[in-house]
């Protein structure tokens, strides 16, 4: 961009093209939804037959363009709303220097170099320095920077410089002022030209084909167009977003802004909107269930193993969503960042009373078993605590890498994931409309060390009142009342049959090795014994169903023995580690006593609770 193009560029200009494309956006999901909801539905119930059937296709298709326009009008509002906020600032800057020059009666160039008089006393010679011509300096190192480099390609250039180097207007009182100003045009113009340059190639891949089919293809190529979009206005959100404040503030900036600028971000940058703690729970499933079918999109044709696996939970999600549940289902957060993220809710907790947020442990990762089994047990235990209370709401957050292997056996996972689902938590906090809101903190497996390493960050977990630990190897403390809750807020489930609530601390495995290699398997047996000296302590610290960590153990069903028998040959006996899995359902077999316990906390109602003793 040169000085006349950022002189004469209006940002306003671009600000009402925005709203233009934004009202063609509204326009268009308004028909949409008038499509799905009242015309398609009325020919289904009037008419049937092959007629019937093409016609619907028609308005399917149809349907679908709507979705796409809305989309595409959405992302180019964004963009140009973007362009208007960025490129305000290097125009005004550059106002400002061209309004110096002039005061100073300086001729600035259609390059932007700045022209300064002759003035102050040549020492030597008595006459007066004479003025020349002053090229901004951009900061910049490469060839773009007309200070150091010349217009052709031989090396550095030195403007008005005399023989040996010397600069001939050294002691010109005009000479420091002109270089100033052309420094900062050089400055202006260097970031109006990037800010161009980025939006200009984002709104180049908004360009629809002639008589638009919308296919997979189209969606995936609309994914990538959001990716621009949101690439080309990283500066813009970075200073309109306050990604830097606590979700508190986050929620006070959303609800004061217009019902348009909330839709623009909704449609331009769903994936920002989605996943930002502090945002409103309904707008974010709407921003997610929008981003959903693009994060697909983006997957399909990829066959390797991480996207396959991606794809196959993303689907899993997307036919959850399509179908009714009570309580309803809300996306919250989705992403594919790491091995996926995902974090669904069964009931509002915005208007919940009582809201849980369990975490998933080892192995847990965004695929279809995800979706098909973990997310169960978020229904099941929001299902199981709107029975004592209807004002409830369990969420599954899936906001971090949950360890898949070996890396289960350190805690660096825990504390990645610790912060991030603080903030998440601190957003219910934020969101929520309850006066008296009751929040319980669920960690389940792994996820129980991460539960635990939030409850070490500074001021603990953001509102929580319970804290739920199920199938856990240790939390990282060794009493209760250091998660920060009381311990009589503390709870823990334990199944006899669960191996994980019993692995060896880890002084224990290493004498347990020792004594192995020494003594065969009475040896382990004796080391690990000798080394634990009845200390209860597990892999990451102090067993939680102890005695000694002081918290409240739940009743379990003890679950499947460890070691099953195989028939026919009885004598051939297989691991079985399903009592591990068992404390959110209460279907037939797996643990309803559990299922039940979970929900009574849940709901606020630990008088309900089956006790048990503690180990």
């Amino acid at each position: 961009m040169d000085l006349a193009a950022l002189k004469g560029l209006k940002p306003a200009e671009y600000a009402e093209a925005a709203d233009g494309y934004r009202m063609v956006s509204d326009a268009a999901d308004a028909a949409g939804k008038r499509i799905d909801k009242q015309i398609t539905k009325a020919m289904k119930e009037a008419n049937e037959g092959e007629a019937a059937d093409a016609a619907q296709k028609q308005l399917k298709k149809l349907s679908e363009n709507f979705r796409y326009t809305r989309v595409e009008c959405g992302l180019v509002s964004g963009s140009l709303n973007g362009f208007s906020a960025e490129i305000a600032s290097p125009r005004r800057r550059l106002i400002a220097a061209l309004d110096d020059a002039a005061a100073l009666g300086y001729p600035v160039s259609s390059a932007g170099d700045v022209t300064f008089p002759a003035g102050g006393e040549n020492k030597a010679t008595g006459g007066e320095i004479p003025g020349g011509t002053a090229v901004g300096d951009n900061g910049m190192l490469g060839p773009g920077n007309r200070a150091l480099y010349g217009p052709g390609p031989n090396g550095l250039y030195s403007p008005d410089a005399g023989a040996g180097g010397i600069d001939i207007h050294h002691g010109n009182p005009h000479h420091a002022k002109a270089q100033d100003i052309a420094d900062r045009i050089a400055h202006a113009l260097r970031e109006a030209t990037e800010i161009d340059e980025r939006y200009s190639k984002a709104l180049g891949k908004l360009k629809a084909a002639p008589g638009l089919d919308v296919t997979t293809k189209t969606w995936a190529d609309v994914a990538s167009d959001v990716g621009a979009v949101s690439s080309a206005a990283r500066e813009y959100l970075r200073d309109t977003v306050p990604f830097d404040k606590s979700p508190a503030d986050r929620k006070e900036w959303w609800d004061g802004l217009t019902d348009e600028q909330r839709e623009e971000y909704k449609i331009a940058f769903p994936e920002v909107i989605g996943n930002l703690d502090g945002i409103p729970a309904l707008v974010r499933d709407e921003a997610n269930r929008e981003n959903l079918p693009l994060l697909i999109a983006s997957l399909e044709g990829r066959h390797d193993e991480v996207s396959q696996a991606k794809l196959g939970g993303l689907e899993k999600i997307q036919e959850k969503l399509g179908k009714p549940s009570v309580p309803p289902m809300y996306l919250l957060g989705i992403g594919l960042e790491g091995n996926g993220r995902a974090v669904v809710a069964y009931g509002n907790p915005d208007t919940s009373k009582n809201v849980a947020a369990y975490v998933p442990g080892l192995g847990t990762k965004l695929d279809s078993e995800f979706a098909d089994g973990t997310i169960k047990r978020a229904f099941y235990t929001a299902v199981g605590a709107q029975k004592f209370d209807a004002s409830s709401s369990a969420i599954v957050w899936l906001g971090y890498d949950a360890p898949q292997s070996i890396d289960v056996m350190t805690a660096l996972g825990a504390e990645r994931g610790a912060p991030a689902y603080n903030s998440f938590m601190d957003g219910i906090s934020a969101t929520n409309t309850n006066p008296d809101s009751h929040v319980t903190a669920i960690g389940h497996s792994y996820g129980s060390r991460l539960v635990g390493a939030a409850t070490q960050e500074a001021g603990g977990i953001p509102g929580v009142d319970d804290v739920i630990l199920v199938g856990s190897p240790g939390v990282g403390v060794d009493k209760a009342e250091e998660l920060g809750v009381g311990k009589n807020h503390v709870w823990v489930g334990a199944a006899e049959n669960d191996i994980v609530t019993k692995l060896p601390s880890k002084n224990e495995a290493l004498a347990g090795t020792i004594g192995f290699f020494s003594g065969g398997p009475l040896g382990a047996y004796l080391g690990g014994e000798i080394a634990d000296l009845g200390d209860d302590d597990i892999w990451f610290g102090k067993d939680p169903a102890s005695k000694a960590f002081g918290a409240n153990r739940f009743q379990t069903l003890p679950g499947p023995a460890l070691m099953q028998p195989s028939f026919p040959d009885v004598l051939e006996s297989k691991l079985d580690i399903e009592a591990h899995s068992n404390y959110f359902t209460p279907e037939e077999g797996k643990d309803k006593v559990s299922a039940q316990n979970i929900a009574a906390i849940v709901a606020g109602h630990p008088e309900y609770v089956i006790r048990e003793t503690p180990r």
